[in-house]
């Protein structure tokens, strides 16, 4: 019989999206913070793990990146970090996913090179690796099968990747299956969430050359769900453009909820070291009218980061708070469950 990993990712609860009261929990243990980690639960522990910040100047300065390998466990929420151990490489910008058997990290890489491993943290039984090497996609998790849709192969790509892939994790010996793509356009930094039987795919951006030969974007704020048994399906188009939310997606009160992420609005701000922050407010997606609307805001602005259930909150670990800006700021939202 089918274990439901659903409960995981997605959870319907009594509290209303706008009514979210968010909270501080202790902050990750090093001051810059990261963006592009792994997040997820283990054995009762919030788990951050991998990620990126800058070591000596901002980006626009000529800074250096550093991609981090150290996975940390907060116990309780009034707890303290700890470290648990390192992944097998510095690794960022990939999918995690929550398990019963403990997260699973899949793809993400480096400054030189994009990963097909797919890891899983508590067991050290493998799963296949991914069909090509592929970072800053979307996935989420749906009656047991995992769900990645887009990203890049290299990290010098120009054009994201036109793949939907899926893996069942019930079947033993399963392979990665190459499913039909999204009939929007090829994105990377998407959002995804899995709900009422389908995956359901946000906005991001696609790339193409810019004027200098490296990788432009373009906003994109299409929404689409994927059902196994019907396929693609054209959602109405969100509010605004969302990049880089905290993924996968949580699901609150039959909406699902796109927290923050950019909106392009201030790509080219100047000075850079001014740059405002991240849009704040929260689109909700109403699964039962198909429709949108703006379910209040978060004290916060995060990016490229994940949102986890964990002791009963939705959990965002650290990001971006603004470009080349690094948080270790942990802000969770308590639910009160149905009975």
């Amino acid at each position: 019989m089918r274990r439901t990993l659903l409960f995981f990712m997605s959870l319907t609860v009594a509290a209303t999206a706008a009514d979210l009261k968010w909270s501080q929990l202790p902050p990750l243990p090093d001051k810059r913070g990261f963006a592009g980690s792994f997040a997820g639960v283990s054995s009762g522990a919030l788990i951050v793990a991998g990620g990126t910040h800058f070591i000596d100047k901002m980006p626009w300065e000529g800074g250096t990146k550093l991609w981090h390998d150290t996975i940390f466990a907060l116990d309780k929420p009034d707890g303290q970090w700890r470290i648990l151990g390192k992944l097998p490489k510095p690794n960022g910008y990939g999918v995690s996913i929550t398990t019963p058997e403990g997260p699973v990290i899949i793809g993400g890489g480096n400054a030189t090179e994009h990963f097909r491993e797919v890891v899983r943290l508590q067991k050290e039984a493998p799963l296949p690796p991914l069909p090509k090497p592929c970072a800053f996609m979307a996935g989420c998790v749906l009656n047991d099968v995992i769900y990645i849709a887009g990203g890049i192969e290299t990290p010098t790509a120009t054009s994201a990747m036109n793949t939907f892939w899926a893996l069942d994790l019930e079947q033993e010996g399963a392979k990665w299956q190459e499913l039909p793509p999204c009939p929007g356009k090829p994105r990377i930094l998407s959002s995804m969430a899995a709900a009422k039987g389908a995956v359901h795919l946000f906005g991001g951006a696609a790339l193409k050359p810019g004027p200098d030969g490296k990788p432009e974007r373009e906003w994109l704020n299409d929404a689409w769900s994927y059902n196994p048994d019907k396929g693609w399906q054209n959602l109405p188009d969100m509010p605004r453009v969302a990049v880089a939310a905290p993924n996968p997606a949580s699901v609150v009160d039959g909406k699902i909820l796109i927290i923050g992420g950019d909106d392009g609005a201030n790509v080219n701000f100047e000075p850079k070291s001014k740059h405002p922050g991240f849009p704040r407010d929260v689109l909700a997606f109403d699964l039962k009218s198909q429709s949108w609307s703006i379910a209040g805001e978060v004290p916060f602005s995060l990016v490229t980061t994940n949102a986890v259930l964990w002791s009963d909150q939705i959990v965002i670990p650290g990001g971006e708070a603004r470009p080349g800006v690094r948080s270790p700021q942990v802000w969770g939202a308590s639910l009160r469950l149905k009975p």
